[in-house]
């Protein structure tokens, strides 16, 4: 509802991430106020980057324009704090915004992941600690935290959507005062994808008033392929994989990763509690075995799912283009560090569906790519792993258990393709070989 009665500003700050629409949002509470016959005040505060940085919006409304004098959102004075992106809004300008008992915060959880992680594919972002940071700075049952962008994209099919959806959340919580006519008046002149932005404040809205409704709307169980859903215990895992395994190649190449894994738990139960060391074994193994290489990509790309999801993601006509690197054709890319990636048009889904039914040359004599740098990488791994396998578990104990379950964990880090998973192949073999020589030093002891 409109807050024409409004004795003091009421101040919005909308923080978020430059070109998701965070500034489009602040003008629209703005329009919004002036439609229902409000002063309001806008300013936004790009910094250095108006698209990939952080951007603030301040809005302040009241029942005059005569009320207002500074546009910007002072320390302490915030009455609503609408993250958009829960980084931009930990961050030490707008939590200065917020008090205790005063400012409401209604935060997406969906975290924009920065440009850090192209370099270190372990960077946390501390979520918890930013939540617990906007709840001391709110006060109990003052910040609320909703997966808005995951939600939106489920719902619309775009996490731009997000923003829209949150304000709708926001203002069926009471926390913006203007009146939902005016704020989809607003939508509609401010003329950009007018039918998406609505339907989103609308969802929002619903959401704030029965999100587990919307969850389920946006998640339900049959939706969700069972190769998303995480494993519930080592049992699950191991059946679960095999069966990838044997899609992946044969039953006699799953049967081998299965034997390992039983193989491992049986040593490993009279020697420690629980499952550990089998967990970490059938984590790495299975990583592996199971190379994303040429015959895999193609069997991906031609088992049905693609498609299907091609078609629920897709309307009307469309063209797909395929950029691969051949290792024959790709080349060097600038400076010679990169392949260079060349496209390929809808014709490519025939040479992939011929390449992954010669899935069983695979390894082989006759296998064409057997050769390459990476494939030689992924079999020596496979064969060294199972070597540092047989010998843990040939004088597995106590005093080197922890050692162990180290040791077996370490292919995780192997990330990445080509170049990339050369370059942390490399690191990971000197780390597994420090850690070797490590437990057999516990073990002589």
């Amino acid at each position: 509802m409109p807050r024409a009665d409004l004795e003091q500003p009421f101040n919005i700050l909308i923080t978020g991430i430059g070109g998701t629409g965070v500034i489009t949002v602040g003008a629209l509470i703005a329009t919004a106020a002036h439609l229902d016959g409000q002063g309001a005040l806008a300013l936004d505060m790009t910094g250095m980057a108006q698209k990939g940085g952080a951007v603030t919006s301040h809005v302040r409304i009241a029942a005059c324009a005569e009320h207002l004098y500074a546009p910007r959102v002072a320390s302490c004075e915030a009455d609503l704090v609408l993250g958009c992106d829960m980084l931009v809004a930990g961050a030490a300008e707008a939590l200065s915004t917020m008090r205790r008992g005063r400012t409401l915060a209604v935060i997406n959880t969906a975290v924009a992941m920065t440009g850090d992680f192209t370099r270190n594919p372990d960077l946390s972002l501390p979520q918890a600690a930013m939540q617990e940071s906007i709840r001391a700075a709110c006060g109990e049952g003052r910040a609320e935290f909703i997966d808005a962008g995951g939600l939106a994209t489920a719902l619309l099919g775009d996490s731009i959507a997000a923003n829209m959806f949150l304000l709708g959340y926001a203002w069926q919580k009471g926390a913006v005062p203007v009146s939902a006519e005016a704020l989809e008046r607003a939508i509609e002149l401010n003329g950009a994808a007018v039918e998406s932005n609505l339907m989103s404040l609308r969802l929002g809205r619903r959401a704030a008033h029965d999100l587990a409704a919307v969850t389920q709307l946006a998640f339900p169980p049959e939706a969700r392929p069972a190769s998303r859903r995480m494993s519930h215990d080592l049992n699950e895992m191991l059946a679960r994989r095999v069966e990838f395994l044997t899609r992946y190649q044969d039953a006699r190449y799953a049967e081998r990763y299965r034997a390992l894994v039983q193989r491992v738990r049986a040593v490993e139960r009279p020697v420690a509690d629980g499952d550990r060391l089998a967990i970490a074994v059938a984590g790495s193994y299975f990583k592996l075995l199971a190379c994303k290489d040429e015959y895999e990509v193609a069997r991906l790309y031609t088992d049905g799912e693609f498609a299907e999801r091609l078609q629920q993601t897709f309307e009307g006509d469309y063209r797909v283009v395929f950029h691969f690197a051949p290792t024959w054709l790709a080349g060097d890319g600038e400076g010679g560090a990169r392949p260079r990636k060349r496209a390929f048009g809808p014709w490519m889904l025939r040479v992939l569906r011929l390449l992954a039914r010669g899935k069983a040359l695979r390894g082989s004599l006759l296998d064409p790519f057997r050769y390459g740098s990476d494939r030689r990488d992924e079999r020596d791994w496979i064969a060294a792993y199972e070597r540092a396998v047989d010998e843990m578990l040939a004088c597995l104990r106590g005093a080197n258990y922890a050692l162990a379950v180290q040791i077996a964990a370490v292919p995780e880090s192997i990330r990445g393709y080509g170049h990339v998973r050369l370059r942390n192949s490399a690191a990971a073999r000197k780390t597994i070989s420090a850690l070797i020589s490590e437990f057999r030093t516990a073990t002589v002891v």
